[in-house]
């Protein structure tokens, strides 16, 4: 059984998935596919070799099938089709007992603090299991994690129908973040460099401004008539994201912090002072936001097929994420294990 194992930066390793019998409160996944996501790049490229120790087993984005459980589970059983809310969280600190587990000081993450699901044979608790529903395929089923993303992000946005939304960045979770927006009514504009990105959420229905090509700041000013988006929401990851997002929100309005930075930006603070913006930052998710994924995903109002914009073999794992790190064209990408 295979296995993808970070080894050093800019590394991956095709090694050895064991299965491990599952303890009490536990079950074993024969994985299907895992999604690469923008922590797997930052990983790759050694942005989080303070947390993430090689060798290890990497990915988070998974959907399978339960393949043996363990004393005590009774909730579950052999060939249930599931996804794996991937985060571990202390249980006892303020945070958590106030009920923000996502949150919490001692968060560990599965496939970045700990093994994670780009493996075949993958032990889990059970507690952080969600069930797929028979409508959905294992490959839809992959894009649960970075969908609940999504619908965290836009939930905490508060976005309501009518508002103006700005998502900076057209990855992955931007296209999700634009997709459930849109979804909830919201008028939604896209900023993208990538061709084949832009070429893409063109064809699944979002308007896209290609910063090379259009100046944004004047884009949104006469897109909202000189007032500025109601919410950004900043997912490039990027120095001119981070400049751009104060630019484009009008007074009162919200920036919703979706990216992880490998440097430190700088922003524009007297924005938020003379504007009265609201700046919010968004981590992961909780349960609710899994169930809302998992109820839109097999609902078929979101175009889940044309994000996923390839299905690579586990053996060409190096090649596939040098490819993703160059900016390529591709979307979301999937291994199949």
């Amino acid at each position: 059984m295979k296995a993808a194992v970070y080894d050093h930066c800019q590394t991956l390793q095709v090694g050895v998935s064991t299965p491990l019998v599952p303890q009490a409160g536990e079950v074993r996944i024969n994985v299907s596919h895992c999604g690469i996501c923008g922590t797997d790049l930052h990983i790759f490229l050694g942005d989080l070799d303070h947390r993430t120790k090689p060798p290890q087993i990497i990915g988070h984005e998974t959907a399978g099938v339960i393949e043996e459980v363990g004393a005590g589970v009774t909730a579950w059983k052999a060939g249930d089709r599931v996804t794996v809310l991937p985060v571990l969280s202390c249980g006892v600190c303020p945070t958590c007992r106030a009920g923000h587990p996502h949150v919490c000081p001692q968060l560990k993450v599965l496939g970045v603090d700990a093994p994670g699901g780009m493996q075949k044979s993958w032990t889990v608790p059970s507690s952080k299991l969600f069930r797929l529903p028979n409508e959905l395929s294992l490959q839809h089923g992959a894009l649960i994690e970075p969908l609940a993303v999504a619908c965290h992000d836009v939930a905490l946005a508060q976005v309501k129908p009518g508002e103006k939304a700005l998502v900076i960045g057209g990855g992955p979770i931007g296209v999700l973040v634009a997709l459930v927006a849109q979804h909830d009514g919201a008028d939604v504009v896209v900023t993208e460099v990538n061709p084949f990105r832009v070429a893409l959420m063109q064809r699944l229905g979002l308007k896209v401004v290609n910063p090379r090509e259009t100046n944004v700041l004047e884009f949104v000013n006469d897109w909202t008539g000189g007032e500025g988006a109601d919410v950004a929401f900043e997912v490039s990851g990027t120095a001119p994201g981070a400049e751009i997002m104060t630019e484009v929100v009008r007074p009162k309005g919200r920036i919703v912090i979706v990216s992880v930075y490998a440097m430190k930006p700088a922003v524009n603070l007297y924005r938020f002072f003379a504007r009265e913006l609201s700046l919010i930052g968004v981590r992961l998710y909780g349960p609710q936001d899994f169930e809302r994924a998992i109820d839109l995903a097999a609902s078929g109002k979101l175009p889940l097929a044309e994000v996923i914009t390839a299905i690579e073999p586990m053996d060409r794992i190096q090649e596939v994420f040098a490819d993703l790190t160059s900016g390529g064209p591709a979307m979301k990408v999937l291994i199949e294990i």
